[in-house]
């Protein structure tokens, strides 16, 4: 195995898009503004390998704000132009601009009147001339042994495409909600759950005033089956927590404290978040304060749940 040639094949691609920072210039960012003003739908096409990263573009720029699909260019030239309009964007690929299929394809779109933004290696192809932007990608020396094979020029255009994308949603303000919206299922969908959609409530998360006693409290956990209970005071808002942990503690230094007030002994002032931030947060101060539970309070300071890190171990947020 030729280690030696793999780290080169690393080192080539890299160089590619190294080499692409330099040139980048007021094309991207007309083909920026372009797609920000674009009425319809940004659509990616390309071929062979091109085409392959087109379809990741294409998914990229979708799930992160802006409505897009891949065209493939011979189906295209086939019956699949219907699905350009317009007010359509083209967003066009190839390395060479010379690809049979995309140049066949090129003067069909300027008849619709749909603007073309060009990812290739020069303004002189057929591509880059039928195009209204071109981003240039300059020349690039393939990573392949034989200097054939699409590598570094797709790992360009691939990181190219990144780049566009992600600009794009920068200028949109496109938020971690709309992310989440976009993306419900899978570690990225885990990541993005709201606290109200992973805490306990009601029955599963028990709350009990503070001149209750420590037995009484105890009761409602087992009954709950929870690790806490959360304490309020006479206008119901959070006063502390009580976990199953104390209770071991006070146990052991006190067996006659089931009789206390829980109020005695809860732990006053405990760390808290809204049912609005991300789940991932809660995490985060779990493991920061070394607890298991964390109550969760409303604008009014009252207790609406308690999120449990067990759950989240259950929904692999953990």
């Amino acid at each position: 195995m030729d280690l030696d040639f793999a780290r080169q094949v690393l080192a080539t691609e890299a160089d590619a898009i190294r080499a692409l920072i330099p040139r980048l210039d007021d094309a991207f960012a007309d083909a920026v503004r372009l797609i920000l003003a674009c009425k319809g739908r940004v659509v990616v096409t390309g071929m062979g390998k091109a085409g392959l990263i087109g379809q990741k573009i294409s998914a990229t720029l979708a799930s992160t704000g802006t409505p897009s699909h891949f065209l493939h260019p011979a189906e295209a030239i086939h019956g699949d132009l219907g699905r350009v309009k317009g007010e359509d964007v083209v967003l066009a690929l190839s390395n060479s601009g010379e690809t049979e299929e995309l140049s066949r394809l090129l003067p069909i779109l300027k008849e619709f009147g749909t603007k073309i933004v060009a990812l290739t290696a020069t303004r002189t192809s057929t591509l880059g001339r039928s195009a209204d932007i071109v981003i240039c990608l300059g020349r690039i020396e393939e990573a392949c042994p034989i200097g054939l094979a699409p590598s570094a020029s797709t790992t360009t255009l691939l990181a190219l495409g990144d780049a566009l994308a992600l600009v794009i949603q920068k200028e949109r303000g496109f938020t971690r909600e709309q992310f989440a919206f976009y993306h419900p299922a899978g570690q990225i969908g885990r990541r993005l759950l709201k606290v109200a959609e992973v805490m306990r409530t009601g029955d599963r998360a028990p709350e009990i005033a503070a001149e209750k006693t420590v037995a009484e409290a105890i009761a409602l956990i087992t009954r709950a089956r929870a690790g806490a209970i959360s304490i309020v005071d006479a206008a119901g808002k959070l006063a502390g927590i009580f976990t199953d942990g104390d209770l071991r503690r006070r146990l052991a230094a006190d067996p006659g404290v089931l009789r206390v007030a829980i109020g005695e002994v809860m732990t006053r002032s405990p760390k808290t978040i809204g049912p609005d931030r991300f789940a991932t947060e809660a995490l985060g101060a779990m493991r920061e304060k070394k607890i298991d539970e964390i109550p969760v309070v409303g604008a009014d300071g009252r207790p609406v749940g308690m999120v449990d890190v067990q759950d989240l171990l259950d929904m692999g947020l953990v």
